[in-house]
This record gives C-alpha cells, structure tokens and sequence, in this order.
C-alpha cells in the first residue's frame, strides 16, 4: 500500500498521519473550559490574514495617522500579541506554515513559487472539519493552482472564493476570481496586458475584488451562523498592484485622506487599511446581530512586514514601528507582525502578552479551539494557555526558525531574548551571524556577534539542525 494510499485509507477510518510522518493520531478531546452546564465550548474559528501590513499600521500597535477605530476596538476587547511572528516574509511560504503548523525549514513551501500542497499535507481546515466544523476560505490562498492538489477545496475547505494565484491577487480589480473550482468573471474590470493567468494593468476599474471579499464573509457567517464554523479571511490590503508601477495602492477612493498633502501612494495605501478597518467593523457587527459573538474566536494578523512596492514607503507612515526593515527581510519588521485575538468571556479584553509565538502555531491553538488532538511531528504549539491569561500553563518553544529564499537567501532564529540573522547563505552557509539582543534593543541596530561567541554557536547550531533538505528550495552543501 503505498504513503497516499494508506493516508487516505486511515482519514477514511477517522485516524489522521502527521504531516511530517513522524506518528498516527486519533481524534481526541483538548479542553479549552467548560461552558455553562459543563460541556466544552467550541467556538466558531474566525483568522482574519490582511497582507503586508506592517506592525506599526495599527493605531493599537502605535500608528498615529492612519485610522484603525474597529481593529483598535478589536484590541480593546481581546488581547495583542506583542512577539508574534508570521511564517515568513513573504506570502506563500507564510501562508503555508499558518495552514500546516510547520516552520520555513521543514514546510513544503518555503519560497514564492506556484508549488501546490499535496493530498498528505495535513491543513486546519482539514482538522476541523473532523471535529464539525464547516470550513470556508475567502480572498488569497497562493498554495495551489486550478486543477492541482492544493486548492482549497482540495486541502479540506468546503467553499472557497477568491485569487488562487498570488500574482493575480497583486491586481484589485481582476477579470476573474475563483468560486470554488469554477472561474467567475467580474463584471466591468478589464486589463490593459491580460497575460495569462489573468493579471495585469486595469484598464477599467469597476468592481474591486476587497469589496467582494467583505461581501463574502458575511454571507458566509449569515449561512452558516446554526453550524459550528471556521473562516479563513485572506484579504489582500494593503499588499500592491506590483505590475502598476508607482500608481500600485490600488483602492476605489482616498476615504478621509483626499485632502491630504501626501503623495497618491500613500494616501492609497492608508485608504485600503482604513477600508479594510470598516470592512471588519461591519464583520464583527455581524457575529454580534446573529447573536454569535460570544461563539465566536477572532484572530487577526499579517502574512509579513510592510512592502516598498507600487509606490509605497513604509517609512512614511512609520509602518514598521519601532522595527528593523520590511518585506523580504529576517530583521523584525519583516517577521514580527501586529496579532490580536478576540473570544468575549474568555479572553481577558484590553490585554496583552509578550509570549514568543508563530504562525505555526495556529494549527494546534485551532484544534485545541475544536476539542481535537493536534498532529505529532508539526513545529507549533497550541498558544491558547497564553490567550486565555494562564501563562503559567503555556508550553514555550525552543527557538524560533526562518529561512528565506531570495536575494541570496537568509536564515534567521530567535532564541530567547537572540536574534541571529545570516545573509548571503547562497555564498557561504557557514558565513558570519548578526546578534542582536532583543530585550535591550529591540530596532536590531548593534550587532553583538563579537561580544558573545557562545550564543553565535548555539544560534549556528540551530540553523542547521532546524531544517530539513528540500529539492525545491536547497541550501549549500545538502
């Protein structure tokens, strides 16, 4: 019997194969408390992704121009995630490790590429829907193309509508979106370059894709408001129109900052997050008019660090806050992003926790959510102890590990209060590692790899024992 055979023959029986092999599980019972009369509560699941939104783009993480009133009064009423990292940093190796609980050195998808999950990859949704859930995926996926393995429908979605290709997601107003495995056309948008794939310059700008994608979730949430559900809402804001040159803040209006004495990028890019802002106004609106609100477990994030594309600047509105660097950097700003996560009754409003933590994590916090047990051999641990206030009972990590496959390729680890970063891995995978002590200095700006030869040896360590070989995304020397 072969691996896929036998891994769909154990799903059919109700038995799951962890995703890296290492051990079977069973579907078990993690209590997250019990509720009134006892039982266990399982929530609805809502993961709220926007992309390339920078840590300091949150009036609740420090921004002091661009308005985030429902995100902050998301804040307000659940706890901010102050160390919390995305997968990587850039999108489809992020998306990968939220999605399948395992780091950038042993995920299947490590870089941008159009490299499909597989049928043995083992994805939340998939977990949850052995413990009830109806599962839906609404925006950006970028970890498979139509007619391959990984489209959601494939890894465990039962509906799906949004961009399947990342490079089609860079344009706001397409020809086309996906509904489930059927392409459907947008009425009025049409491109001036349609390449294939779909994807280009608008040339006529009538239906903007993140209007859609609101529309969407709360469809989605009417329909399914008697079902326990989860909700993967993988918006596109503020990420750029990359083949538009410096005019790439695609967004129908300037909202509150027409007037503005601000070059056109920047009052496009703070128009989309004040335009997403209002779209999860109207979201949590919702849960609360379905009477579901305190069913109901949000958490929102960011696939990355701010972009410097399509006329953007993360400088200046300070999208990086008090961090190093942007997307496509292992400093801070391109990893560290702003994470709140919101659960009326559980989760102590107005809180914060400084607990290190993961995209890889989601996976086991989704299925410690859902009462199901979490796979064996995945890099994440469940963050629900430190969510709930109960510091004590939270497992910590290790260390923290990323590599990243372009220019030149990067490793990067966190260890405690460390941080080491190695460029140029490509030329020389045993070349010289930045330290940075992120407790005293947080903006990573002096390198102490001279002053601590110890800790650059147990950081080297890590970096080799953290990863496994890939063909498709090899180091030096495997």
């Amino acid at each position: 019997m072969s691996n896929q055979t036998r891994r769909q023959f154990l799903r059919s029986a109700g038995i799951v194969t962890a995703s890296m092999g290492a051990a079977s599980v069973l579907p078990g019972c993690a209590s997250v408390g019990p509720a009134r009369g006892g039982k266990a509560r399982k929530p609805n699941i809502i993961f709220i992704l926007a992309d390339d939104l920078g840590y300091g783009d949150l009036g609740c993480f420090g921004q002091q121009i661009v308005q985030t009133p429902n995100i902050d009064k998301l804040a307000s009423e659940g706890i901010r995630l102050t160390d919390h990292y995305a997968g990587s940093t850039v999108c489809a190796p992020s998306r990968c490790c939220l999605m399948t609980g395992l780091h950038t050195g042993h995920a299947l998808i490590r870089g941008n590429a159009n490299l499909p999950l597989r049928p043995e990859d083992l994805t939340v949704p998939e977990l949850l829907k052995k413990a009830g859930y109806t599962t839906g995926i609404i925006g950006k996926w970028g970890l498979g193309e139509a007619e391959s393995t990984g489209i959601p429908n494939k890894q465990g979605f039962d509906y799906w509508f949004g961009y399947l290709n990342q490079r089609h997601a860079h344009n706001y107003y397409p020809e086309f979106l996906w509904k489930n495995e059927q392409k459907v056309p947008l009425e009025g948008n049409q491109l001036t370059t349609p390449e294939e794939g779909g994807w280009g310059v608008s040339a006529k700008k009538v239906t903007y894709s993140g209007d859609l994608f609101a529309a969407e979730a709360l469809d989605f949430v009417e329909r399914n408001k008697d079902n326990r559900f989860f909700l993967y809402l993988a918006l596109t804001i503020p990420h750029a129109n990359n083949e538009a040159g410096s005019k790439g803040m695609e967004v129908p209006d300037f909202g509150p900052y027409p007037d503005k004495d601000w070059p056109e990028a920047q009052k496009g890019h703070a128009a989309m997050i004040t335009r997403m802002d209002g779209d999860i106004g109207r979201l949590m609106a919702k849960l609360n008019e379905l009477g579901i609100d305190e069913k109901t477990f949000v958490m929102f994030s960011s696939d990355n660090g701010p972009h410097k594309e399509g006329g953007g600047d993360p400088a200046f509105f300070s999208s990086s806050g008090p961090l190093r660097g942007y997307k496509r950097d292992l400093y801070e700003g391109g990893i560290r992003v702003p994470t709140i996560a919101r659960w009326p009754g559980r989760i102590k409003p107005a809180s914060t926790s400084g607990h290190v933590s993961a995209f890889w994590d989601f996976l086991p916090t989704a299925c410690d959510l859902a009462g199901v047990k979490a796979p064996e051999g995945i890099d994440g641990i469940s963050i629900l102890p430190a969510l709930l206030g109960e510091p004590r009972k939270q497992k910590k990590h290790d260390y923290l590990y990323w590599e990243f496959h372009e220019q030149g390729k990067k490793q990067a680890v966190r260890w405690g209060d460390w941080k080491g970063v190695r460029l140029n891995v490509a030329k020389d995978p045993n070349g010289p590692i930045e330290l940075y002590n992120l407790k005293t200095d947080l903006g990573e700006t002096k390198d102490l790899a001279d002053k601590y030869p110890d800790v650059i040896a147990k950081i080297a360590q890590i970096m080799k024992a953290a990863r496994t070989p890939s063909q498709n995304w090899p180091l030096p020397a495997e």
